[in-house]
């Protein structure tokens, strides 16, 4: 894995998701780096996530979006893996109801599918990609849990009202969004990047 020799001035965030953007920009800003992403361009487009996996889909946008503006990039791809649903949904997490569907639309297909079932442990699954002039590197975390019967609280986005982490008794939605990315996947993958780039290893 090749060393960041250098703490960049500005990372540049490969997301348009305004919710992942807060979340992201909470977890790094200890590192006093400023941060942009694709909202803050008039034409930012879609990077399409066709890739097989969720490494494949981070390395695409950060190669893309480094390509693009010239700054280090950081992009990340997050499947939930339930057990029960052989890994499903997996890398189509964000469109398993469809395409063009709402986080209602692919949690109540979620439930739908679990209807019946007692096995419902999953894990939510981060692979972030860092790309620099440096090189490319990725980083990745994982949250253990089990999926709820019930949809339970308001924050977070996605998945979080049906997903309660191992050793809590609250789902990500009734968590404060401190104690959120303390445990998360993406808080996971996160601080070893965090470390990394602090020079600090993993």
């Amino acid at each position: 894995m090749p060393e960041l020799n250098e703490r960049p001035d500005t990372i540049f965030l490969a997301s348009g998701n305004p919710h992942k953007i807060v979340e992201l920009r909470q977890l790094l800003e200890s590192l006093q780096i400023q941060i942009r992403s694709t909202r803050d361009l008039d034409d930012a487009e879609e990077v399409e996530e066709d890739q097989p996996d969720l490494t494949g889909n981070a390395l695409k946008k950060a190669r893309y979006w480094f390509d693009k503006t010239g700054l280090p990039s950081l992009a990340d791809d997050t499947g939930l893996e339930v057990v029960v649903l052989n890994g499903a949904p997996g890398v189509y997490s964000a469109r398993y109801a469809g395409e063009n569907v709402t986080y209602a639309d692919n949690v109540e297909k979620l439930l739908r599918e679990l209807e019946g079932k007692t096995d419902r442990k999953a894990r939510f699954r981060t692979v972030i990609a860092y790309v620099t002039d440096q090189g490319e590197q990725i980083f990745e975390g994982v949250c253990n849990g089990i999926i709820t019967t019930e949809i339970k609280g308001e924050k977070g986005f996605g998945y979080d009202p049906v997903f309660r982490p191992d050793g809590y008794s609250e789902t990500f939605a009734e968590l404060s969004a401190e104690e959120k990315n303390r445990i998360s996947h993406r808080g996971r993958a996160l601080e070893k990047f965090v470390k990394r780039i602090q020079g600090r290893g993993l």
